[in-house]
């Protein structure tokens, strides 16, 4: 039989968002369309049958607003823009075409996962550089932005990758900081629930995934509820 799922705590000190979410608020109060473009990588596009997070966060936040608000006056589209094995140096490129003609409430960009795992194709600091020249370039349009960190699965911790995961947290987290933009911390949410909650990585982890790099269904699932959620504290809205 599947191993249970144990009960899982989100700790408001590691999930909470740092500034609020003004833009969004405002195209929250507004009517019409609200556009989040969610840039990254493969956890960003989905792989095999795992649902990726912009679908699910999507599906959430509507559900929120018309099952809690009971508002059927706005449609909130989170638009995809990922593509499996990208990392920033190459998604700086893209700003142009898929964030900038959309101009969204909201930028989520994944980063980080890809400089560690393919650290023979990447370099850790060059990859951080461009996390922050992406970020002033998003900060200068006037876009609000949270930057998502990388996923606590097993590669990230096999041989020499643990120690250059952290460290591509924490320099991420020093860009997001230095940048006056929000970081949703994946990375230490699912080390809470691995440490502290004693989910397996079995759990965690996409078994189907041969690199054991993927989330899984469930755990994609955890961290998008979670995402909803401080995304909509974020933007000061209630019921």
């Amino acid at each position: 039989m599947p191993e249970p799922f144990p009960s899982i705590e989100f700790p408001s000190a590691i999930v909470d968002l740092k500034y609020p979410l003004m833009r969004l608020r405002q195209a929250f109060d507004g009517k019409g369309v609200v556009r989040i473009v969610a840039m990254g990588s493969s956890s960003t596009a989905g792989r095999a049958d795992v649902v990726p997070y912009p679908y699910r966060l999507e599906m959430y936040l509507r559900q929120y607003f018309k099952d809690v608000l009971h508002r059927t006056d706005i449609r909130i589209d989170v638009l995809n823009r990922g593509i499996g094995g990208q990392e920033a140096t190459e998604e700086l490129g893209r700003f142009e075409a898929d964030i900038f003609p959309d101009d969204p409430a909201l930028v989520i960009w994944q980063v980080g996962t890809n400089a560690v795992f393919h650290n023979d194709q990447y370099d850790v600091d060059v990859v951080a550089g461009n996390i922050r020249k992406g970020l002033a370039q998003l900060r200068a349009r006037g876009f609000e932005v949270v930057v998502m960190d990388p996923q606590y699965t097993t590669k990230m911790l096999w041989d020499d990758r643990a120690e250059l995961s952290d460290r591509m947290v924490r320099l991420i987290r020093d860009a997001a900081n230095d940048a006056g933009v929000n970081l949703f911390q994946r990375w230490a949410l699912m080390r809470h629930w691995h440490v502290q909650n004693k989910v397996s990585f079995e759990q965690l982890v996409d078994v189907t995934d041969p690199d054991q790099l993927h989330q899984s269904d469930w755990s994609t699932m955890q961290v998008s509820l979670a995402f909803k959620d401080v995304i909509i504290k974020a933007a000061g809205v209630t019921a």
